[in-house]
C-alpha cells in the first residue's frame, strides 16, 4: 500500500490519528476548564502513568482545548539540568506582555510584569540568572527573597490578578513533572495552593511517572486536596482496534478482526507501540486488507524498531551497574518485583543496593508501586533487557 497515506505517527509526543479511549479524561478535563473560566474552584489535574501510554499527547491535546476556550498558556517539560524558574518565567513573560497589550492601561497586568522582574532578581544567586529582558523597574519587597517557596507563589498569585483583570483564564502545562528537584515541586505545589485560596483563574495540568503521587504527597500533606491524579494505562481490547481500524478505514483500509488481535497481543495496548504496529503493518501490506500474516511479518520490524529507539535510547544512559540491576529485574519477569528478590540474584544486601535503587528511580527507569516492591516505568522493558543482555553475569 502507499506509505505516503500510511495514517500512523509513532513519535514521541506525536497524537495519534485517533484518540482513543481516552473520552472520559478529557470531558473531565474540558470541565475543570470551564469551571475555572467561569471563576469556579476547581483542582488541577496530574496525568500519571508508564511511558507510552501517551500522556504527553493529551496534556497537548487538553492545552489546544484551552487555548480554543481563550486561555493563555504555557508548556514546559522538565528535565534534568534546568531549573523551574529557568523553565517557566519565559512563558510568564510572554503571558504577562501579551495581557499588557491589550486595549486599556491595566495596573494588575503592570504588577505582575514588576513581580516578575523582582523573581528574576530574586533567583539570580540560587538558581542561576533567566536570560531574559524585561524593561521594567522592579517591585521591591515583592517574591523577590531568592527562596523560591516564598516567591513563586507570590509571582503566580500576581499572575492570577493580572488574568483575572483582564477576564482571562491561564493553563500551565507540566510535562515530565518528576524530574524537579524537591524543593521546585514544593514551590509550585504552594504556589497553587495560593491560586486555590484566592480563588484565580489559573489552572495546572502536569504529567508524569507514577512515583510523582508519592513525590506529591511528600512534599506537601495538602497535595491531595488541590490535584487529581488520574492514572492514564494501556488501552483495552475494544479502544486498541479502535485505535487502528478508524484511522485506517478513512484510507479505505480494512485491518481483520485476527489481524487486530495479534496486534493488541503484541504491543499490550500500549497507544505507541500500537502506533508502531500499525505503521509497519501497512507498509507491508500488499492489499487494502490487512491481515493476520500481514502483522507476523510486520511485527519484527515494530520490535527491532523499538530495540534501535524507544528501549535503547533509555539503555544507553544507565552505568554497567545499573544495567546489571535492571537485567536482575526482568530475570524475575514482568510486573513488580521485590527488592530483596533482586538483591538476592546480584548477590547482594537490599540496603546495599538503596543508592543504586535511587538513581534508577531519579532517572526514571524505575519506581516502587508500593513498599518494598520495584517495576519498570517502561513497558516490556524486562524483554529487551533480557535480548540485549541475554548472557547475564549475577
Amino acid at each position: 500500500m502507499d506509505p505516503l497515506r500510511n495514517p500512523f505517527a509513532p513519535g514521541a509526543g506525536t497524537p495519534p490519528p485517533e484518540l482513543s479511549g481516552r473520552d472520559a479524561l478529557m470531558l473531565r478535563a474540558a470541565t475543570a476548564l470551564g469551571r475555572i473560566q467561569q471563576g469556579r474552584s476547581e483542582k488541577s489535574l496530574v496525568l500519571v502513568g508508564l511511558r507510552g501510554v501517551g500522556k504527553t499527547v493529551l496534556l497537548n491535546e487538553i492545552r489546544r482545548h484551552a487555548e480554543d476556550l481563550s486561555y493563555r498558556t504555557c508548556l514546559i517539560e522538565a528535565h534534568e539540568g534546568k531549573t523551574l524558574p529557568a523553565l517557566l518565567v519565559p512563558h510568564l513573560r510572554r503571558i504577562l506582555l501579551g495581557l499588557d497589550r491589550m486595549e486599556a492601561l491595566n495596573e494588575q497586568v503592570k504588577r505582575g510584569l514588576r513581580v516578575l522582574k523582582s523573581f528574576m532578581n530574586g533567583i539570580k544567586t540560587k538558581f542561576g540568572e533567566v536570560e531574559i529582558s524585561l524593561d521594567i523597574d522592579a517591585e521591591i519587597g515583592a517574591a523577590d527573597s531568592g527562596d523560591l517557596e516564598a516567591d513563586l507563589p507570590e509571582l503566580m498569585l500576581a499572575l492570577g490578578r493580572a488574568g483575572q483583570s483582564r477576564g482571562i483564564a491561564i493553563g500551565l502545562f507540566v510535562d515530565e513533572v518528576q524530574y524537579f528537584q524537591t524543593a521546585e515541586l514544593s514551590a509550585l505545589i504552594m504556589a497553587m495552593h495560593r491560586i486555590a485560596q484566592e480563588n484565580m483563574p489559573v489552572i495546572l495540568f502536569a504529567a508524569g511517572l507514577p512515583q510523582i503521587i508519592a513525590l506529591f504527597g511528600n512534599s506537601k500533606s495538602y497535595a491531595e486536596r488541590l490535584f487529581d491524579f488520574p492514572e492514564i494505562g494501556p488501552l483495552g481490547p475494544a479502544d486498541a482496534s479502535a485505535a487502528l481500524s478508524k484511522p485506517a478505514a478513512v484510507e479505505q483500509v480494512r485491518f481483520s478482526e485476527q489481524a487486530l488481535g495479534y496486534i493488541f497481543s503484541q504491543s499490550r495496548g500500549y497507544p505507541f507501540f500500537l502506533q508502531e504496529w500499525g505503521y509497519h503493518t501497512w507498509n507491508i501490506a500488499k492489499s487494502a486488507d490487512i491481515s493476520i500474516e500481514d502483522t507476523y511479518a510486520a511485527s519484527s520490524i515494530a520490535m527491532t524498531r523499538l530495540d534501535e529507539g524507544f528501549f535503547r535510547v533509555r539503555f544507553d544512559r544507565l552505568t554497567p551497574r545499573e544495567k546489571n540491576y535492571l537485567r536482575a529485574m526482568a530475570e524475575l519477569g514482568p510486573g513488580a518485583q521485590r527488592s530483596g528478590e533482586i538483591a538476592k540474584i546480584l548477590h547482594k544486601k537490599s540496603s546495599d543496593l538503596g543508592p543504586l535503587r535511587d538513581g534508577l528511580i531519579g532517572k526514571g527507569m524505575i519506581y516502587a508501586p508500593a513498599h518494598g516492591d520495584i517495576a519498570f516505568t517502561v513497558p516490556m522493558f524486562d524483554e529487551f533487557m533480557r535480548r540485549i543482555m541475554p548472557q547475564a553475569s549475577f
